[in-house]
């Protein structure tokens, strides 16, 4: 069965961009802050007692965050790249923000909460999740302006010899 023609070019949809882009955002935030603790020999979370449910929320918070503003960028005609300056800050804040709130959720005193987004939002950490939000964004608005067509092996061309 054949279906309609595919169109040869033009640019990704932005809800596909927007999927691909945030699950990419997801994996590199665990992959970096992984990898960072492991070159640091420090627990991104390093107060006993708190438990998985800051980094579970802070992580939760940050990709709604980077999904918004990814969303509100690459929904218009054309996107700007400048929508990735936004997104990387509107992620870093949600990051901070998720994990201050999750450590008070779990238990912790205000002032202990804040020392641990603070120390989050001042060491390589921080940096971390600032730069896979940028990475993934911009690459979310690239897919979404490129007109590129798809790939193609050298035997699917028409005109073989």
């Amino acid at each position: 069965m054949s279906g309609p023609a595919q169109s040869e070019g033009g640019p990704v949809r932005p809800v596909t961009a927007l999927v691909f882009a945030t699950a990419a955002f997801v994996a590199l935030l665990i992959f970096g802050l992984g990898m960072t603790s492991l070159a640091i020999g420090e627990d991104v979370v390093a107060t006993p007692g708190l438990g998985q449910t800051p980094g579970i929320v802070a992580t939760t918070v940050a990709t709604l965050a980077f999904a918004a503003g990814l969303w509100t960028s690459v929904r218009r005609s054309p996107a700007s790249y400048w929508g990735s300056a936004w997104t990387t800050a509107a992620t870093y804040l949600g990051y901070v923000g998720g994990l201050w709130f999750g450590a008070v959720v779990t238990g912790a005193d205000v002032a202990v909460a804040g020392a641990i987004a603070g120390r989050i939002a001042t060491t390589w950490f921080g940096l971390v999740v600032a730069a896979a939000a940028f990475v993934c964004s911009w690459s979310g608005i690239a897919l979404v302006r490129t007109r590129a067509s798809r790939p193609r092996w050298p035997w699917e061309d028409e005109f073989d010899e």
